[in-house]
Formats: structure tokens, sequence, C-alpha cells
């Protein structure tokens, strides 16, 4: 799908407040009302929007400590591979998940409301797991915190 700099435009005011009323999202960018929902609608249909969820923030619901943990394994057949990411899909505090390139072969971002909820976390993510190293760094602050996407390389 070929993005132009009006769909660049509403991706951008969109990724800031996914409430935005089109009329207002329209008067924005510059267009028509009916064409700016033509162009939501079109970037839904694509999937280049994929969801709208609502932003929570981590310290009013208790988890506001953030653990980045370093997975490094022996095993890479496909069979070892898909029980470890059921075991981290299944543990709601694994916010995020990823295969990484060089020394580590796994990344997660955790969030917990302490050390002690982390220790139970690292049980459950070990507990059947046949890992050769798991490293644990505590953010101490956050710094930046975006959902939003560049859109220049659209």
């Amino acid at each position: 799908m070929k993005i132009d700099s009006t769909d660049r435009r509403i991706l951008e005011h969109l990724q800031r407040n996914a409430e935005i009323q089109v009329a207002d999202l329209a008067l924005a960018v510059g267009t028509s009302t009916s064409s700016c929902w033509r162009r939501i609608q079109r970037l839904r249909e694509a999937g280049v929007i994929t969801r709208q969820v609502a932003l929570v923030d981590p310290r009013k619901v208790n988890v506001a400590v953030t653990v980045f943990v370093a997975v490094k394994t022996s095993r890479h057949t496909p069979e070892w591979f898909e029980r470890f990411r059921a075991t981290a899909e299944a543990i709601p505090e694994v916010v995020e998940f990823y295969r990484m390139s060089g020394d580590i072969d796994y990344l997660l971002r955790v969030v917990v409301p302490d050390i002690a909820a982390y220790d139970s976390v690292y049980k459950r993510l070990t507990r059947g797991t046949e890992l050769a190293d798991v490293s644990s760094s505590f953010a101490m602050e956050e710094l930046k915190f975006t959902t939003a996407l560049p859109l220049d390389y659209a």
C-alpha cells in the first residue's frame, strides 16, 4: 500500500490520540471528513492500523518496575523454541518478547511491582525450560517511552 503525506499526518495524529474525532482529524490534516474517514478505513483494511488500545499508567496499576531480561540458550530446536515461547506468552508480566542477534538469544521486557514479584516471574520463566543464562537488568529511570512509530520511512 502506498502511504502519502496525508496518510502519514493522519497516522501521526492517531498515534498521539486514537480517540480524536474524525472531523477534528480531517481539519488537522487538511482534508474533508469523508475523505479522512475513507483513508482511515483503507489504512485499517491494509493492516497499517492494526488496533486501537488504551495506554495505562504503570504506576497506577502497580507495575512501575521494568526489568529487561536477556536469555541465552544452547538449544535451538523448533520444539524448544515453541515451549519457551508458550512459557513467555503465558506470563502476563512479560509485555515484550524478542528473538535477537548477537550475544543474547532472546530479550524480554517485564513489568512488576517489585523484586519479589520479578523473582516469581523468573521462576515461572525458567521452570521446565533449559536456559544457558538469564541476566536481568532493572530500569532505574524511564527517559523516553513512546508507542508512536517514526513515519518518515513509510
